[in-house]
């Protein structure tokens, strides 16, 4: 009689050291930035990040090009705001702390109840109909005020309710390992999400949705479970913006919030499950940062989309990812000039190109200050014929190297994958 052998499968010990490490990020990030702006904008990074990570369900994992999205996160807030005011009057028992969850099932309950409409159809139209509903939810938001709070909108107490262990959510770093323990959980729920026989049925109804039809599989179904999951994890990012901002308007749910979870989320790289959490990053950076830099920020995030789906479709991550490639073969040495070479003469070109836009938008917009200006440390006039031209100048010279630069690194980069291919090749050989 042959024995019977028992193999387990070896432990995935990378994995275990990025969620470690993943862990150890959330848990030590605001010991390190220990200033109340970094404390509030930690927390409204790992908000972004369970949002822009449930956007990637649709747009990433199922090919769902979504213009909609933050409905259901908005609503999710909407929902949450009330049962933290119901809390709030005693009429609830519920910790503050669950307050997301009800966030998260009120977002799920509405998209079971608009997923099915929406879900009907794919590609061009999915993203139609999506536009079409975050529209309707947005007026309906200024048409009904009892529930959404007119233009003024709804605010809350966060400091209710139970204090277990003292924790009251009054100090910021109090919600924040609140938040980040939320993040922690949704982003290991949807990693695993995508590890399971519905996501990979969602990858496959994204790549060739016929032959899923063709044996037997309904890819509407799949399409709308997987759009109410998503919904469920907006609805709970919502749920926490509710109780770190403590007042909801009409603007969580408008087209503007929707498009700015795809830029980034794109930005990010949604081919990768880490690429929305990068674009999550971003976004926080760009809103409360950047803005407070200049006044032409939407501006310059106009333009840094642009050169990324020119240069590189694939975001954030897919360059990192292609660089860990070429290290893992250990060619990355010979790339470290040229890279050194683009960051500084795309700078030079940036330098250039932004004393432009900042003197354009001070001749529009702070025209009774007079025509003089300080940027980046400079005098500069802005109807000074000496301040555009060197701007110019500085700009196309700083075009004209960063284009040199790359030419010299796309030759460099197409050989060194010609080694690569050679070495995989020699290596399936052996």
């Amino acid at each position: 009689m042959a024995k019977t052998y028992y193999q387990f499968k070896p432990l995935n010990i990378g994995r275990y050291l990025v969620w470690g490490l993943f862990t150890l990020v959330l848990l030590l990030a605001p010991l390190v930035f220990t200033s109340s702006l970094s404390h509030t904008m930690l927390s409204q990074m790992g908000i972004a990040i369970i949002v822009c990570l449930s956007y990637n369900m649709l747009l990433g994992q199922g090919g769902m090009l979504s213009f909609g999205h933050a409905v259901y996160s908005g609503l999710g807030s909407f929902l949450a705001i009330h049962t933290l005011n119901l809390v709030s009057n005693g009429n609830l028992p519920l910790p503050v702390s669950l307050v997301p969850i009800a966030g998260g099932l009120a977002a799920m309950l509405f998209a079971v109840l608009l997923g099915w409409v929406t879900t009907k159809k794919a590609a061009t139209p999915f993203a139609m109909i999506t536009l079409g509903v975050g529209e309707l939810v947005w007026a309906m938001s200024l048409m009904f005020p009892e529930f959404f709070g007119g233009e003024g909108g709804i605010s809350g107490n966060r400091v209710t309710g139970s204090k277990p262990w003292g924790i009251t959510f009054g100090p910021q770093i109090q919600l924040y390992y609140l938040i980040a323990a939320y993040t922690l959980v949704c982003t290991a729920l949807m990693f695993a999400f995508t590890r399971t026989p519905l996501g990979r049925m969602l990858n496959a109804v994204r790549d060739n949705p016929e032959r899923v039809e063709f044996v037997g599989f309904d890819t509407q179904k799949i399409r709308y479970i997987s759009f109410v999951v998503a919904a469920f994890f907006a609805g709970v990012s919502g749920g926490l913006a509710a109780l770190n901002f403590e007042i909801v308007t009409s603007e969580v749910v408008n087209a503007y919030r929707s498009g700015a979870y795809l830029l980034f989320t794109f930005l990010g790289g949604a081919t990768f499950f880490f690429g929305p959490i990068i674009g999550a990053i971003l976004m926080v950076l760009a809103f409360v940062l950047l803005s407070e830099l200049t006044k032409a920020w939407l501006l310059y995030l106009g333009l840094i989309f642009l050169f990324m789906v020119m240069f590189a479709p694939g975001g954030v991550s897919s360059l990192i990812m292609m660089n860990l490639r070429v290290a893992a073969f250990g060619f990355l040495r010979k790339l470290w000039v040229s890279y050194l070479g683009l960051a500084l003469t795309g700078l030079v070109a940036l330098a250039g190109a932004s004393v432009m836009i900042e003197m354009v938008y001070h001749l529009q917009l702070n025209a009774a200050l007079g025509p003089q200006m300080n940027f980046m440390g400079m005098a500069l006039d802005a109807k000074g014929l000496n301040s555009w031209f060197g701007a110019v100048f500085v700009m196309v010279t700083g075009v004209g190297l960063f284009e040199l630069c790359r030419r010299q690194y796309a030759r460099e980069w197409g050989e060194i994958q010609g080694e690569i291919e050679r070495e995989v090749k020699r290596r399936e050989a052996l």
